[in-house]
């Protein structure tokens, strides 16, 4: 094998990676300007909660000054998006090089940093020399890559995605050279392997869609115990957290996190964004900031989850926009490397007492409410009326939930005058959840009953949200409605705003216009 190899000084050995990160932006080893108004950076506030806070970089995007300031001073761990892969790093069979991946591991060792490799085996950006193989040398050439690359990079990287999206979204194993040459023993090999080559990385499997329960987390949850099982060495799994305010907040992320770590496992969040449709408003940015965190506050209360990596950190660098057309502003900062609202709720989340700067005055109260509204139903004439809602605290301080109401309103129309109603879904968890089905004291056309959302108690944290509470309300003869003409009725499909569905807190009305 050919070899580009440059010789560099290493960590400084016996000091714990996360303490080298904290000293050095402590002690101003970071290289960014200094700020007008000195205040603890994400990476510090994390540490001090004995976690990493981290972004991902590229080659690209270093030569920006004020880019690379911001990477430098602000965050503790870099991961790179693709210097590091197998396409980069060994385009022709036993020809290596590591320059570019050097680059990332030089600005970080400069910057007090520790680096997250990704990733050594995947399914995607391979050389095409790779999938031209005979199936029985697939083996041999994933061994050698994996050995060539963890020995080059041993004491300066901390952990590696060893192998990246190994699953398809109903939790069957993905098909790539290496799933078709080995089965699914491609998976501990490549964990042996790159252990042989250096037995102090923390050796990760890294995924998306696995944040919460479902299919596909359950197939890596079932994966990793056979894994541990036979005796094979994994550290970690990686959820990727790739989220989008449009299709909700992942399932229990919490208990999902708590289950890997109960198995003796670390768990990453390793890309973390939160994507919307463009263009951006007010709202959306709200429920960015409230998903934001809400992974924070998933990770803080799970001990082993170890840190949070954002895939970058602004929206200037962002991979959404060319991989999902109409969407995007899904990072921290903006295209301006300002920050944005989900800074402060990060910085809030993890325990600022400032809560950051996020770009101005929102004018926000303390304990203030709002609720966003989609329509779950596609007919208005059916005989289910499927709301969905969910409570967003704008305010400063945290909100007692149990004292808290929410009221849908309604017409009945002819049939039935008795209601059933069913909470379907809630990251909450349904039985958190009170909802019936009351009778308006002064009817009024639309609107001459409502369903009332309540909390058996738990708060609401400044900035947070509750996440999508999936509900159901029918007659009990089962006959239809006509929802075309209800007050609180509406025929959006992703999460906004809405004055006609109240919010009261302690009976009195704190967000919306009551009939």
């Amino acid at each position: 094998m050919s070899l580009v190899k440059r010789c560099r000084p290493r960590r400084t050995p016996g000091l714990p990676a996360l303490v080298v990160g904290a000293l050095a932006l402590a002690t101003g080893l970071a290289g960014g300007p200094a700020s007008a108004a000195p205040q603890d950076t994400l990476h510090e506030l994390a540490a001090a909660q004995g976690r990493y806070f981290g972004s991902a970089t590229d080659n690209p995007e270093l030569p920006d000054a004020a880019y690379a300031a911001k990477l430098g001073s602000e965050f503790g761990q870099i991961t790179p998006g693709n210097s590091m892969k197998w396409d980069t790093t060994e385009p022709t069979r036993g020809q290596f090089n590591f320059a570019k991946g050097d680059v990332i591991t030089d600005f970080a060792q400069q910057h007090g940093q520790t680096v997250r490799g990704h990733t050594l085996v995947w399914h995607n950006q391979l050389p095409g020399w790779v999938g031209s193989l005979p199936a029985a040398q697939v083996e041999t050439a994933m061994t050698d890559h994996i050995t060539a690359e963890t020995t080059h990079y041993r004491g300066e990287v901390t952990a590696w995605d060893v192998v990246n999206e190994p699953f398809n979204e109903d939790g069957t194993f993905r098909t790539s050279p290496f799933y078709n040459a080995m089965g699914k023993d491609y998976i501990a090999k490549a964990l042996r392997a790159a252990h042989a080559a250096d037995p102090d990385a923390k050796l990760y499997i890294n995924d998306y869609n696995v944040e919460g329960k479902g299919a596909k987390s359950d197939a890596l949850y079932d994966l990793v115990s056979d894994l541990l099982d036979e005796g094979v060495p994994l550290d970690g799994v990686g959820m990727q957290a790739h989220l989008a305010i449009q299709y909700g907040f992942p399932y229990q992320m919490q208990a999902n996190m708590q289950r890997f770590a109960d198995l003796g496992l670390d768990v990453a969040v390793t890309e973390l964004d939160v994507r919307m449709q463009l263009p951006a408003d007010a709202t959306k940015l709200a429920t960015q900031s409230s998903y934001y965190a809400q992974v924070v506050d998933a990770c803080l209360a799970v001990e082993r989850c170890v840190g949070i990596t954002v895939w970058d950190y602004t929206d200037k660098y962002s991979w959404v926009p060319s991989t999902f057309p109409g969407e995007g502003a899904a990072n921290l900062y903006d295209d301006n490397l300002s920050p944005k609202p989900a800074y402060a709720a990060v910085r809030t989340a993890l325990g600022a007492e400032d809560g950051g700067d996020d770009g101005g005055d929102d004018g926000s109260t303390p304990g203030a409410l709002k609720v966003q509204y989609r329509s779950n139903d596609t007919s208005a004439g059916d005989n289910q009326i499927k709301p969905g809602l969910q409570l967003v605290n704008t305010g400063t301080t945290a909100v007692n939930l149990s004292s808290v109401t929410v009221r849908y309103w309604f017409s009945g129309d002819n049939g039935a005058s008795t209601y059933g109603s069913w909470c379907d879904w809630s990251p909450l968890g349904c039985s958190t959840i009170t909802h019936r089905v009351v009778a308006a004291g002064t009817p009024k056309a639309g609107a001459d009953h409502y369903l009332e959302v309540g909390f058996t108690g738990g708060t609401l944290a400044p900035g947070a949200s509750t996440g999508e509470i999936q509900l159901r309300l029918s007659k009990t003869d089962w006959s239809n409605f006509d929802e075309s003409d209800d007050y609180s009725h509406g025929t959006g499909t992703t999460y906004a705003d809405t004055s006609k569905i109240t919010v009261h807190s302690g009976g009195d009305l704190v967000w919306g216009v009551a009939p």
